[in-house]
């Protein structure tokens, strides 16, 4: 705790002042255009990744950036609760599910869950199950990681599209879905085009 009440204190010292007119304006209220879907893991910073300021984007982080199917029952739904504030209430124009290298969410899929995470996680990578199913083909382990990772963000696209409010809004066109994956070794971002494939962003437009 102590570090993070010094980075608060570099905070108030340098970057407070240069942005407190932009938190005097959203204190008024939120209007992001974009909501990031992530995951949990402090090794991955989509502020940092897009390079945005507070305001720009409606952040949901859990493990292994995963969007659960639509399912409106008595059961706590974070995640899905989170999404429809940002397509319903906040109104935003596009959703990315940003998945990344070394995700321990999905080697846990892959390899089964440790006992010492075993009350929630498990459970939780459940939704995730399709993705295992369709890379357990790959014989290499390192392949198949890479491979399920990837697997994890189309299939939460998947998922997003049987809310029927973004379903609705994506046939209107008021709504866009994307897949990104970061590799945190080499930094970079990668897309997730209509072919179904991932490619590298330039890194020069």
């Amino acid at each position: 705790m102590d570090e993070l009440i010094a980075g608060y204190r570099r905070f108030r010292a340098g970057h407070w002042p240069q942005e407190r007119e932009r938190f005097e304006h959203l204190a008024s209220g939120q209007r992001p255009p974009t909501m990031v879907i992530t995951c949990s893991d402090s090794r991955v910073d989509p502020s940092m990744i897009f390079d945005t300021a507070p305001g720009e984007m409606f952040i949901v982080r859990n493990v292994a950036n995963l969007v659960p199917p639509y399912a409106p029952d008595a059961a706590y739904h974070g995640t899905s609760a989170a999404l429809e504030f940002a397509v319903r209430a906040l109104q935003v124009q596009d959703i990315v599910v940003l998945g990344h290298a070394q995700c321990g969410g999905v080697k846990a899929l892959l390899e089964g869950t440790p006992s010492t995470v075993s009350d929630f996680v498990g459970q939780w990578m459940q939704i995730a199950e399709p993705a295992r199913v369709r890379v357990m083909a790959c014989p290499d382990l390192h392949d198949r990681q890479l491979a399920c990772e990837h697997e994890v963000v189309r299939l939460s696209i998947e998922n997003l599209k049987t809310f029927w409010w973004v379903r609705e809004a994506t046939e209107a066109g008021t709504l866009r879905l994307h897949g990104c994956y970061f590799g945190i070794r080499s930094g970079v971002l990668e897309v997730l085009g209509e072919d179904g494939k991932f490619a590298p962003v330039p890194d020069v437009a």
